[in-house]
């Protein structure tokens, strides 16, 4: 059977963009979006899943794309009445993003897994790829500061990152099984890459990696793992990569990513895609022995998601 399914590995908003190109070029049967939840988080009584929500909403056609996050056209009626009730208002949820928050969370409750209510609202949208959770298991993200452990929501939004991390830990793992998709993809015998989407390696990907036993299935493939680089310019377009790698003494640079993905996963990265201001970084990290690919990784539009997609299918040889 020859290769021609794709595994990929995302996080949020950057990752989200890639995803939604993926999905816009391939047939819904030969890809799989398997997305973070370690930022996921119990709040006001919902389950709060920010970057499956944020793959969703790109591939659904519902994200906000001045924000960068949430669905586009919101309105903020919910919170300012719960605010007035003098509830928190810290992690701010627009009333038709709560409708999701409020779907998940009554039927997990009611005993279906996320994998379970993930398949039932991305199909309720319209999405015909299959958007999964990288666990059923609760697996929690949480930065060490000098103030101490602390839940990565509480320090990403409501402290707003301004404190220095120290580390990265996730609660949960070890003990944290891959959901059955994601179990599945990687056995599959047709798989032609495992792509990861321009994500935070520490925040977004690590958590998908620590799970049991994924890192030893990536280790046993014999495909490309081909990535995406989260910074273009030496700066990262959203989110605290930049900060994060400067406060653990790197350079804010693609060799400094590479370094992440192989050092402390074991070489687990072949080919990297930078942008064409970045240029300057292939000579070293050729000298790392990887493979690199200079293109423009910036997504502004539909247009730069498809054909972005399209370069890195090509790198896998589909």
């Amino acid at each position: 059977m020859s290769g021609k399914h794709i595994l990929a590995l995302s996080g949020g908003v950057g990752g989200a963009k890639l995803a939604a190109g993926l999905a816009a070029v391939m047939a819904p049967d030969d890809l799989t979006l398997v997305v973070n939840t370690g930022d996921d988080f119990e709040h006001l009584g919902l389950t709060i899943c920010p970057d499956l929500d944020s793959v969703t909403y790109a591939l659904a056609g519902l994200n906000d794309a001045v924000r960068g996050w949430g669905v586009k056209d919101e309105t903020w009626q919910t919170m300012a009445m719960l605010r007035a009730l003098g509830e928190e208002g810290w992690f701010n949820l627009g009333d038709r993003d709560m409708g999701m928050h409020i779907a998940r969370s009554w039927r997990l409750r009611a005993g279906e897994t996320l994998s379970e209510v993930t398949a039932r609202l991305t199909r309720e949208l319209g999405i015909a790829h299959a958007v999964v959770p990288m666990s059923d298991d609760p697996v929690r993200t949480q930065v060490l500061t000098d103030a101490g452990w602390t839940d990565f929501q509480r320090w990403f939004v409501g402290n707003q990152c301004v404190d220095a991390v120290l580390d990265v830990r996730f609660e949960g793992v070890p003990g944290a099984r891959p959901s059955p998709c994601l179990t599945k993809t990687l056995a599959r015998d047709d798989l032609a890459a495992v792509v990861i989407c321009p994500s935070n390696p520490f925040l977004s990907v690590d958590p998908i990696l620590a799970l049991d036993g994924v890192r030893d299935a990536l280790a046993a493939l014999r495909v490309p793992v081909i990535a995406v680089s989260p910074l273009v310019g030496g700066a990262a377009i959203k989110g605290p990569l930049a900060k994060m790698l400067a406060e653990r003494g790197h350079g804010v640079s693609n060799e400094a990513i590479a370094c992440h993905y192989q050092d402390h996963w074991g070489d687990l990265l072949d080919h990297l895609l930078i942008d064409e201001a970045d240029e300057a970084d292939v000579s070293c990290l050729q000298a790392r022995g990887l493979r690199v690919t200079v293109t423009k990784t910036m997504m502004r539009e539909a247009a730069d998601r498809e054909r972005l997609a399209k370069e890195v299918l090509a790198i896998a040889g589909i």
